[in-house]
């Protein structure tokens, strides 16, 4: 007989929760919009070197929590004072431009195949929500949970986090969106590449590491954790909801990781 938290169970959703940066995207999408602000007169050259630096130690070795509260106080006190319309509209201007020739086939091929088999998915990434949920539309994903800045009451940005989705944060916010949203975590998946995201990989049943760090790929290892290379940055347009079949036979054929990991999907879900 089944037992009383099994009954529940079987009302709820399973999700699969995405992080965005080098696990969708390959890159960094703060950096991917340091050229158009820059244009546009938020950033100086200064801002920019530093960015692209920063950006560079982390594709190349990561990034501790140290590294990213120092990388966030930064942002704070870059960002004060500019309005959150314009960069909003910057944003949704140049999206197609610097984010689209990012994205990995592979990413798009889980999302739509988590959607089909009736999982809600989920962007969940430290970058400014203004960043991330333009990106999250754009590959067919509605649901995003992503760092708040502060508005005044003009809507300027000002030195203040409202929520901060990074470490710890993240698995706080997933648990938060399980309970509000009806979701059976220990069904659930999540896809990252950073071994300062295993707060949010340790909250589901199902944890997947994505091009992992160096730290991430041993435990992952050790625990025996699905690992997912992502290699094939693909084209949108156009993705009208969904990009051309050519690109997902490509996707489907060349990523023998994800096609593994897709084939537990459905056994789990049928099970």
């Amino acid at each position: 007989m089944p037992t009383r938290n099994t009954e529940y169970r079987t009302y709820m959703t399973e999700a699969a929760f995405f992080d965005l940066d080098k696990t969708i995207i390959a890159g960094s999408s703060t950096l991917a919009f340091g050229k158009p602000l820059y244009h546009a007169g938020f950033l100086q050259k200064g801002h920019l070197l530093r960015i692209g630096i920063g950006q560079l130690t982390y594709m190349l070795f990561g990034a501790d929590q140290s590294t990213l509260e120092k990388a966030r106080d930064e942002m704070l006190d870059l960002v004060s004072g500019w309005h959150k319309a314009e960069i909003d509209a910057i944003v949704a201007q140049t999206l197609a431009e610097v984010i689209e020739p990012l994205v990995f086939a592979e990413a798009l091929f889980l999302i739509d195949e988590h959607t089909r088999l009736g999982r809600k998915v989920y962007v969940v990434s430290a970058s400014p929500e203004e960043f991330v949920r333009p990106i999250a539309k754009m590959v067919g994903i509605d649901n995003v949970i992503a760092t708040r800045i502060r508005t005044d009451g003009l809507g300027r940005y000002v030195p203040e986090l409202e929520r901060y989705v990074m470490g710890s944060g993240k698995a706080d916010a997933i648990r938060e969106v399980a309970e509000s949203d009806g979701i059976d975590l220990e069904g659930s998946f999540a896809y990252t590449d950073s071994y300062t995201d295993m707060p949010m990989l340790e909250v589901v049943g199902n944890p997947v590491a994505v091009n992992p760090e160096k730290e991430l790929r041993e435990v992952a290892e050790e625990r025996e954790w699905p690992i997912l290379e992502f290699q094939r940055p693909v084209s949108l347009a156009p993705r009208v909801p969904k990009p051309p079949k050519q690109a997902w036979v490509a996707a489907a054929a060349g990523a023998t990781a994800v096609a593994v990991a897709v084939a537990v999907s459905k056994k789990r879900h049928q099970t």
